[in-house]
């Protein structure tokens, strides 16, 4: 009884499923330094879609007029392995990874996707 008691608080305290992100060979996770330079900062991707860091830890994302346009609202921390974890006001929420692979950055989703950003 104690043992089974014990093992239910471990799985209460430790997350069901850490993600393991697909990097490729050359891909550099941002560090803390370019992480908290995101904030303030607005990436835009090859779709045309936008996403927006702000100081104050909010955030959103602009859809490309191809994709409907429109502009959801959040906010965003940065978790302890790098990656960026929003919430949005629909409660629905995601972490993304954002690293460099030579020159380029890109956001990597927890599915694998992998979307480039525009250089500025």
């Amino acid at each position: 009884m104690i043992l089974r008691l014990a093992l239910a608080c471990t799985l209460v305290a430790t997350p069901l499923m850490a993600t393991e992100w697909r990097l490729k060979e050359g891909d550099r996770p941002l560090n803390a330094a370019e992480l908290a330079g995101l904030a303030g900062r607005t990436l835009t991707f090859y779709d045309d879609g936008r996403s927006t860091y702000s100081a104050g830890g909010s955030f959103s994302y602009t859809y490309s007029l191809a994709n409907g346009g429109g502009t959801v609202f959040g906010t965003y921390h940065i978790a302890e392995d790098g990656s960026i974890c929003t919430r949005f006001r629909n409660g629905l929420g995601r972490c993304d990874l954002y690293v460099l692979n030579g020159t380029r950055m890109l956001l990597i989703t927890e599915k694998g996707e992998r979307y480039p950003v525009r250089p500025e």
